[in-house]
C-alpha cells in the first residue's frame, strides 16, 4: 500500500512539473492549433447542451483556465482546480486581469483529493482533454462525485480511450507506438522534459467507475475522423480534405463505433441516486 502511495505521489510530482513548464506557452500553442480549437468548440457545445443559466461548475484539471473563463463569461460560476502550480498562477492572473472575482474562483487541488474542497455541492462537474488519463483508477476520482454534485446534476469528462483510428493507421507509416493505448498498465508519456504514465480508459471502464447512481446520457467521439491535435499543420496543408473530414466527423461522432474510437471521447452522466 505504501509503495502504491509513493508511486502515485511520484507521478503527481512529475505531472505537476511538466504542466507547470507547459503553462508558460500553453495558451499560445492552443491559439495556433486549428484542430484543437475545433475540438474545444465541440466540447463546449456538448457541455452547453446540459448547462442551465447561472449553474455552479466545478472544473477538474482546468489548465490555464481557457474553459473556465469561457463558461464564467457565459454567466456561470466556476471553481477551477488543477494540480499544477504554473497553471493555477495563470488562472489567478486571468481572474485579476478580467475582473472575474465573482464568477471564477480557483484552487490548487488534485482530482483524487476532492474531499478537501469543502465548497458544498455543484450543478456540474467538468474535466477536459485527458487530464484524467494521468490516473490509473478513475474511481479514485469519481468516488467523490456523489458528495459534491447536486441530485440530477451532470458530470462531463473528456478522456483518451483505448482505440484511436488515426493512431492505429499510423502503423503504416512506421509508428512503433501505434498500439500503445492497449497497454493496460499504461504507457510512458514525455512532456516538457518529464516522463510519467498515461492510462487509457474504455467507455465500459468509465461507466463502471461512475457506478449505479450515475446514468450515461451522452457520449461522443472527439477527433474521431479529423486528425488529432499533434497534426496541427494538416488543415493548412490539406484544407479541402480537412473540411470534408470535419463534416463527416460531425455526422458520425455520436454513433458506434466512432463514439468510442477517437482521439478523445466526451462522456456525460447525470447523477440520479437510487
Amino acid at each position: 500500500m505504501l509503495k502504491e502511495e509513493n508511486t502515485a505521489t511520484h507521478q503527481q510530482i512529475k505531472v505537476n512539473r511538466a504542466f507547470t513548464r507547459q503553462s508558460v506557452h500553453y495558451d499560445e500553442d492552443d491559439k495556433k492549433n486549428l484542430i484543437l480549437a475545433d475540438m474545444r468548440r465541440q466540447v463546449r457545445e456538448h457541455v452547453e447542451s446540459f448547462l442551465k443559466p447561472d449553474d455552479r461548475i466545478l472544473e477538474l484539471n482546468a489548465g490555464t483556465g481557457l474553459d473556465a473563463v469561457y463558461f464564467a463569461g457565459k454567466g456561470h460560476r466556476v471553481h477551477a482546480t488543477d494540480l499544477s502550480d504554473g497553471m493555477i498562477e495563470v488562472i489567478k492572473r486571468k481572474v485579476n486581469d478580467l475582473q472575474l472575482y465573482s464568477r471564477l474562483t480557483y484552487q490548487q487541488c488534485s482530482y483524487d483529493q476532492l474531499d478537501e474542497l469543502n465548497l458544498g455541492r455543484f450543478d456540474y462537474l467538468f474535466s477536459n482533454f485527458g487530464g484524467l488519463n494521468c490516473i490509473r483508477d478513475l474511481d479514485m476520482v469519481t468516488c467523490h462525485f456523489p458528495s459534491i454534485l447536486k441530485k440530477n446534476g451532470y458530470a462531463t469528462i473528456v478522456v483518451m480511450p483505448r482505440v484511436s483510428l488515426w493512431e492505429l493507421l499510423s502503423v503504416f507509416k512506421g509508428n512503433t507506438r501505434a498500439f500503445r493505448r492497449f497497454n493496460k498498465n499504461g504507457t510512458i508519456s514525455h512532456l516538457e522534459g518529464e516522463y510519467f504514465i498515461t492510462y487509457y480508459h474504455t467507455l465500459s471502464t468509465i461507466i463502471k467507475a461512475f457506478g449505479p447512481d450515475f446514468q450515461l446520457v451522452k457520449v461522443e467521439g472527439l477527433s474521431a475522423l479529423i486528425p488529432p491535435p499533434h497534426k496541427a499543420a494538416f488543415p493548412q496543408q490539406r484544407p479541402g480534405l480537412y473540411r470534408f473530414l470535419k463534416k463527416l466527423d460531425k455526422k458520425v461522432r455520436g454513433h458506434f463505433p466512432f463514439n468510442r474510437w477517437a482521439d478523445h471521447i466526451i462522456t456525460t452522466f447525470q447523477f440520479v441516486p437510487q
